[in-house]
């Protein structure tokens, strides 16, 4: 492990959602044994990092093209040693200790510490791109897909698309907030869900939003989400976009734009203050940003550019650990900030 100072670097890396038919049935999800021993390592992944939690017994869990990795405080578990091909974007442990891993392209995975289930759009689920998942206060788990947002109840799934409503198929992030309302970033508008309809935000000054990829509430009941706004298309078929990247805040009424700065993650830590990563524009920097609790609801809020890549990089999912400290993804495998320096693992 090193530990130095900020770096800065460079990249923006394209994604494709893919969609499929709505299905509200569970067939019997694929068994995968656990007869081999998980990978054991002093390091951890050196590849692409997309998502980072922390699990009930303070082991970090790595959500990472590579594996789902645990790390104790000393070494590197990859806890899917025994799947093979999967490119994974997200893990999650329930109120009951199972984990959940998500991939890019085989479905989700569900582990109770025995043997893995696999789901798939077989079983219901509305697609096998998988980008994150949430828990909701009544014990559902929700998957952000390509197809979709799929609602798991521990025996079927119910699928919500543009036909119920929803912003759009390509759903990115999960949310619920304090009233139960529960939130939805999407590849275009991001939207809100009562539990009988959906609301879709209106347009800032006719533009629609193209991307919001997080969305959280803040301690004031605010919705904070980054993104970008689609100013333009040029080209006869409108395959050249012109797009405002930003971070905004909406207090149920109205748009505050807070930054210019691309954000593609959002994390608000116990002292109030608000960590965002991001490209600060197309084929531009990706940074990793602190937002200060005092100055945050100012015209202009103080930020901190803590770290930052040039070339072919881009930094990703965000964790606050118990510990205080602010871990998040990049291209070259996972960070941990303590406030005064930086660890590479």
């Amino acid at each position: 492990m090193k530990q130095y100072a900020p770096l800065y670097t460079l990249f923006l890396m394209f994604i494709f959602f893919t969609s499929c038919k709505d299905s509200n049935h569970t067939n019997n999800p694929i068994q995968i044994s656990k007869a081999e021993k998980d990978t054991v390592s002093l390091y951890g992944p050196t590849g692409m990092v997309r998502n980072i939690r922390q699990d009930k017994k303070g082991n970090i869990l790595i959500a990472a093209f590579k594996g789902v990795f645990r790390y104790d405080g000393k070494t590197f578990t990859n806890l899917t040693s025994k799947i093979k091909s999967p490119t994974f974007w997200d893990v999650l442990e329930d109120r009951k200790g199972n984990l959940w891993f998500a991939s890019k392209d085989s479905g989700v995975y569900y582990y109770n510490k025995k043997g893995f289930q696999h789901f798939t759009i077989r079983n219901g689920l509305a697609s096998n791109f998988v980008g994150s998942i949430y828990e909701d206060r009544a014990g559902n788990i929700w998957f952000a897909t390509g197809g979709g947002a799929s609602r798991y109840d521990g025996k079927s799934f119910r699928n919500f698309t543009t036909k119920d409503g929803l912003s759009s198929n390509a759903v990115t992030s999960i949310m619920e907030d304090k009233t139960g309302k529960l939130w939805f970033g999407t590849r275009e508008e991001p939207c809100y869900y009562d539990g009988k309809k959906f609301t879709v935000f209106k347009k800032i000054n006719g533009k629609p939003f193209y991307n919001v990829w997080s969305i959280i509430e803040d301690k004031k009941g605010n919705i904070w989400f980054g993104g970008s706004i689609l100013k333009d298309r040029k080209g006869e078929r409108g395959d050249t976009l012109v797009l405002e990247f930003g971070l905004w805040r909406y207090d149920g009424i109205d748009y505050t734009k807070v930054s210019n700065k691309g954000t593609s993650m959002i994390l608000q830590d116990k002292n109030g203050d608000i960590w965002t990563t991001g490209a600060l524009k197309v084929n531009g920097n990706w940074v990793f940003s602190r937002y200060d609790e005092e100055s945050l609801y100012d015209k202009n809020p103080n930020v901190t550019e803590i770290f930052a890549q040039k070339g072919l990089g881009m930094l990703c999912g965000i964790l606050e650990a118990k510990d205080g400290s602010i871990w998040f993804g990049s291209m070259n495998g996972v960070y941990r900030y303590n406030g005064k320096t930086l660890t590479d693992f």
